[in-house]
């Protein structure tokens, strides 16, 4: 079924691109954003949150692929030399250095458009649904400027709080709109929203820290992208601030967290979203 849903999204985000009939150039770096590969989480995550919350897969896929697009973007954005400057995504060069850096920040701005004509097709809830993914894409870039400037709020003044709200934001926050917006699709009402929602937000800090254990812990050859960068550029992560072992056990409860969310959902529609948990919580790239 997962592979089947994989299908479905990746046959939706070339049929949007070729929809838009975008300038040559930044159609071709588009695709390659968004075509090359890619776990696929957040789009996932809105189709099963849509069918947990009683609604149909075609409901939610326009909210899917919208939130799919705003994580290419991101990422484009994420590797330019501006900002992380990394050379490698996925097993292969990133957009800006398989074109250039003008096309990929053009590529980066054009996705963002797509994703919010996308969103506004919503056969249900449109507008919430674009508002959410507006939203959860604001704060995403909130989250990226206090990961690359170390600019933060006031009251925000400890090393821990920080980090949380820094991954809270620059990942967690479009994993939760995802969430949010399967919830919207299938018109659901407040009580499993919210319950998507605290779900979202869970598996998200989860998702990250992951990503922190293996940056730490695995080769670039095996992730795809470069190993270690993150401590090698004093970025903060949970294993520099909270060590290894205390980061495996967040992430631990983390997904124990995230699964009791479900428990108000119907049980046979969730279950996927339950198993999903259970494999990011184990993943080794």
């Amino acid at each position: 079924m997962q592979d089947a849903l994989v299908e479905r999204i990746d046959a939706a985000l070339e049929s949007a691109i070729s929809a838009r009939k975008l300038a040559p150039a930044i159609d071709e770096a588009a695709r390659y954003a968004v075509l090359g590969g890619g776990k696929r989480l957040r789009p996932i995550l809105a189709l099963r949150a849509c069918l947990a919350a009683g609604g149909e897969i075609d409901d939610a896929v326009p909210a899917a692929i919208a939130i799919e697009c705003i994580h290419a973007f991101s990422l484009v954005h994420d590797d330019l030399p501006a900002l992380d400057d990394d050379d490698l995504r996925r097993g292969r060069p990133t957009v800006h250095r398989a074109f250039n850096e003008s096309v990929a920040i053009l590529a980066g701005d054009a996705l963002q458009c797509i994703a919010a004509e996308i969103a506004a097709e919503s056969p249900r809830n449109p507008l919430p649904i674009l508002r959410e993914v507006l939203a959860g894409t604001r704060l995403m870039i909130d989250g990226q400027s206090y990961d690359t400037e170390g600019v933060f709020p006031d009251e925000v003044r400890e090393e821990e709080d920080r980090l949380r709200l820094i991954h809270r934001l620059k990942t967690g926050a479009l994993i939760r709109a995802a969430c949010r917006c399967g919830g919207l699709a299938a018109e659901a009402d407040a009580e499993i929203l919210e319950r998507l929602d605290r779900f979202g937000t869970a598996i998200g800090l989860m998702f990250q820290i992951v990503d922190d254990v293996l940056d730490e812990t695995q080769s670039t050859e095996h992730l795809g992208k470069t190993g270690g960068k993150d401590r090698a550029s004093g970025k903060r992560t949970f294993p520099s601030i909270f060590g290894l072992e205390a980061s495996r056990t967040e992430i631990r409860s983390l997904a124990e967290d995230a699964v009791l969310q479900l428990d108000g959902l119907d049980p046979e529609g969730s279950k996927p979203l339950r198993d999903l948990v259970a494999m990011l919580a184990v993943r080794t790239r």
